[in-house]
């Protein structure tokens, strides 16, 4: 009996050696798959179990095609969410860092005068408007940096922390907008095999 290691990077089995010598003619194991023997604990590529070295030859594919490896199946799973933070984090600094300039220029604090009755204008206009927007760029960069260390399949614990920080209304850059893109992120990079890939 044996266990083998998909191109999906799952574990299947045990089979018998019949049933992997049809998988290998059916081309679902070729000689980069990893394979597990019954009462061993060593994982080991096909090609070194010469038992297999003879499978059918007329239904056989006439060259091993190389396995899918599971950091490029994590990548392309992670590749769709990374690139949402990444945007997202760029489109957050784009508006916190106009923000903090008009507040600089004194824009914000003209408003204010216009509208005096407005207390939530005045209590976002100089001071606290500004600590605010540092805060926003801050936040953006975090994502921003998760963003593409998800994307490079490293540091797992930004990644996720940026993913749950882009959640967060009125902290992340644009409020609600983060929220289906924070959980997408989550969602992919709870899968085991993702979690598996990242260095």
């Amino acid at each position: 009996m044996y266990k083998i290691i998909g191109a999906d990077g799952k574990e299947y089995g045990p089979i018998t050696a019949d049933q992997l010598r049809q998988w290998i003619a059916e081309g679902r194991a070729n000689a980069q798959t990893k394979i597990l023997a019954e009462g061993t604990t060593e994982w080991k590529p096909l090609s070194e179990f010469p038992e297999f070295a003879a499978a059918p030859a007329s239904s056989a594919p006439p060259s091993f095609a190389p396995a899918v490896s599971a950091p490029s199946v994590a990548a392309d799973q992670v590749n769709g969410p990374a690139t949402a933070l990444i945007v997202f984090a760029i489109l957050g600094f784009i508006l916190q860092a106009s923000s903090l300039a008009f507040r600089m220029l004194g824009t914000s604090m003209l408003v204010a005068r216009q509208l005096p009755n407005q207390a939530w204008l005045n209590m976002f206009s100089g001071t606290v408007g500004v600590l605010a927007s540092i805060v926003g760029l801050l936040v953006s960069g975090l994502i921003l940096f998760g963003g593409l260390n998800m994307r490079k399949l490293e540091n797992y614990g930004l990644a996720m922390t940026a993913s749950v920080v882009s959640m967060i209304p009125c902290v992340s850059p644009c409020c609600l907008i983060g929220l289906p893109i924070g959980i997408w992120a989550l969602v992919v990079l709870s899968k085991p095999e993702v979690k598996g890939a990242f260095r």
